[in-house]
């Protein structure tokens, strides 16, 4: 079928596979490197007990079937390596299905690991991982010229992307309408860059003109993806850049990143096309088959999509093969962090030297500027930010964290910036304060150095200690 491939995007596709590569790499990174404290057998959310409450048919996984913080490290390293061999290029030095078997092991584990993922899996952007990460293994090699009906749905995902973040700003906080969104979330988002404080301080018109491009680029410009070139390569182009303009501004993971590299698989980029074979008929047919499935599954997003009750970044199915997604429908207005101290002392005073836990990427002391961390995902810090919203974000897996600091615990303090108190003599309590967080002005920052400028608010969490001592601990 001559219509089934197009030969000229197959330097599209490649810097496509990749880069995706890349970001397969850096996610199972993350899980590899902070799974043990917040999923493990002593982590905060376990594995064992959220397997042992939901069946396999909910939450598909190789953790259904045997779990050991051991495996789970082997599958996240293994992912670690599978993805390097892709960035490689491995997949093209083999036959056309053992480069698609070859993608679907990075797919297979990162689904593992976010069905039993709880809440520190529960962001957008681990579903649209997967929902991307299994097109790319129907993407082709070097052995076939990319599939048509792939690249078609490599757009219609970015469609949903765009589009939904787009109606659900519209439909959500009035700010987006008013076009003045931005003169917060620069100061109020997750988790802020290291230009995240120039972006807040550019004037209110600047804000203003991004607002108004944003809708333009995620309510009108999704749509001429499905036009012919070079329009589509231009509309894809104009994402990147807005993309481009999200990462300098903040952290938000890989979301942009994946953004990109999906507007890339929309590009026609120059390049003579080599001389591929013919595609297999097993091929078409696989291809077409899965084409069928996914426009079926495409129903329930679409339907959300367009309702007046949109509801943001879900999965309809256990695989997450077609999901809906949408981002910061409400922003808010006043920055609140978690700030978490411990002390040495038996009995807290109010004389008592309280120190100060630093977390890597969140707001903490004010004169410590925030550092770049996207793509790479800082769990627990994102978390600690939704806890500062309301506690019951933090209702499961609050309490467990506190007792692992009072033990010292060394998986949990890896996830710190850093620890106040030496590995030998845990605090004796630890307690959680809420505060007030803004940026400071061109005068403060001039004057004090400090980015930040913080007021207490209320106590978040009383001193507490454990029960029993901890190891090195007197009782």
């Amino acid at each position: 079928m001559d219509w089934f491939t197009a030969p000229d995007y197959w330097l599209s596709r490649l810097v496509f596979q990749r880069a995706l590569a890349g970001l397969y790499f850096v996610a199972f990174l993350a899980a590899a490197l902070q799974f043990r404290a917040l999923l493990g057998e002593r982590g905060m959310l376990p594995v064992p007990r959220f397997v042992a409450r939901v069946p396999f048919r909910r939450a598909p996984s190789l953790f259904q079937l045997h779990y050991s913080d051991r495996f789970f490290a082997l599958c996240a390293w293994t992912g670690c390596g599978v993805s390097a061999a892709l960035v490689a290029g491995l997949d093209s030095r083999l036959p056309l299905w053992g480069g698609m078997l070859l993608w679907l092991v990075p797919w297979l584990l990162y689904l593992s690991i976010v069905n039993v993922g709880q809440t520190w899996y529960g962001f957008g952007w681990e579903s649209l991982l997967l929902e991307v990460g299994f097109l790319a293994v129907f993407l082709g090699n070097d052995d076939v010229a990319p599939p048509v009906v792939v690249l078609f749905l490599l757009r219609w995902v970015l469609f949903r992307v765009e589009f939904g973040a787009g109606l659900i700003k519209m439909r959500g906080d009035a700010c987006w309408r008013k076009l003045t969104c931005l003169d917060h979330h620069h100061e109020t988002q997750p988790m802020p860059g290291p230009l995240s404080w120039f972006f807040h301080r550019l004037p209110r018109p600047v804000h203003r003109v991004e607002v108004a491009a944003n809708h333009v680029t995620q309510l009108v410009v999704p749509f001429l993806l499905f036009t012919p070139q070079p329009v589509a390569t231009a509309a894809a182009s104009l994402m990147i850049v807005t993309q481009l303009w999200l990462v300098l501004s903040g952290n938000f993971a890989w979301l942009n990143w994946i953004t990109i590299v999906l507007a890339v698989s929309a590009l026609e980029l120059p390049g003579d096309a080599p001389d591929l074979p013919a595609t297999p008929l097993w091929y078409e047919v696989t291809v077409l088959a899965v084409a069928a499935l996914l426009l079926a599954l495409s129903y329930h997003p679409v339907r959300n999509m367009i309702s007046r009750s949109q509801i943001m970044n879900r999965s309809f199915d256990p695989l997450h093969l077609v999901n809906t997604y949408g981002a910061f429908g409400s922003v808010s207005r006043i920055r609140h962090e978690v700030v978490v101290e411990g002390t040495a002392d038996d009995v807290p005073r109010r004389d008592s030297e309280w120190r100060e836990y630093e977390f890597k990427g969140k707001p903490g002391d004010p004169r410590r500027w925030p550092r770049q961390f996207a793509p790479y995902h800082l769990r627990l810090d994102w978390m600690m930010w939704f806890a500062a919203l309301s506690p019951a974000y933090a209702g499961a897996w609050f309490g467990t964290m506190v007792e692992r600091l009072l033990e010292n615990d060394p998986a949990t303090l890896r996830l710190l910036r850093r620890s106040p108190f030496p590995a030998d003599e845990p605090p004796r309590h630890v307690r959680a304060r809420l505060f007030r967080y803004r940026y400071t002005t061109w005068r403060e920052l001039r004057e004090t150095g400090a980015c930040w400028e913080r007021t207490y608010v209320r106590e978040f969490l009383p001193p507490t200690r454990l029960t029993r001592p901890a190891a090195g601990q007197s009782p």
